[in-house]
């Protein structure tokens, strides 16, 4: 917890030194974070004014799980700094003997897929931070085969 309250620490110092950056305004290029839920890590960075890549890596006690997305993001209007967002994408996750253990219907320590994103981005004003909220369903085509609509959550992040 430490180390985390230093590192925010360090980059909301670096943010100050640097407000000059494209970071404070309603828009940003890229931004790293982390999303609750299941819990990973996130980078985002913008490609072009409306297209993003997205790479995710998911840690927790049953293994990890390395998603990669491309999102197509669009104004709302009315709200400055706020965007929805749809995309796709794949992932390959790697679970431990913990993992088929505890869920013995899986099948097997692998899984790859194809995955979806459905979702809102609002990258705050004056402050270089980005919230967004967002939906992931997967279709995993090889381990345990079949629909997932358990994925997405909560993503927060520090604007560059």
């Amino acid at each position: 917890m430490k180390k985390i309250i230093i590192i925010l620490f360090i980059m909301a110092a670096v943010s100050a030194v640097k407000s000059q950056d494209m970071n404070t305004s309603s828009d940003y290029k890229t931004a790293v974070g982390v999303k609750v839920f299941p819990g990973a890590i996130s980078v985002k960075h913008f490609i072009s004014q409306n297209n993003a890549v997205e790479g995710l890596g998911y840690f927790w006690q049953y293994g990890f799980r390395l998603t990669g997305l491309y999102e197509m993001h669009n104004n709302i209007n009315g709200v400055d700094g706020l965007k929805w967002y749809i995309g796709a994408g794949a992932h390959a996750g790697f679970y431990n003997t913990s993992y088929t253990k505890d869920f013995p219907s899986r099948n097997g320590s692998v899984e790859i897929g194809i995955d979806g994103v459905l979702g809102l981005d609002y990258k705050i004003q004056g402050v270089p931070l980005n919230i967004s909220f967002d939906w992931q369903p997967v279709f995993n085509l090889v381990g345990n085969t079949g629909f997932d609509g358990g994925w997405g959550g909560l993503g927060i992040r520090y604007t560059f």
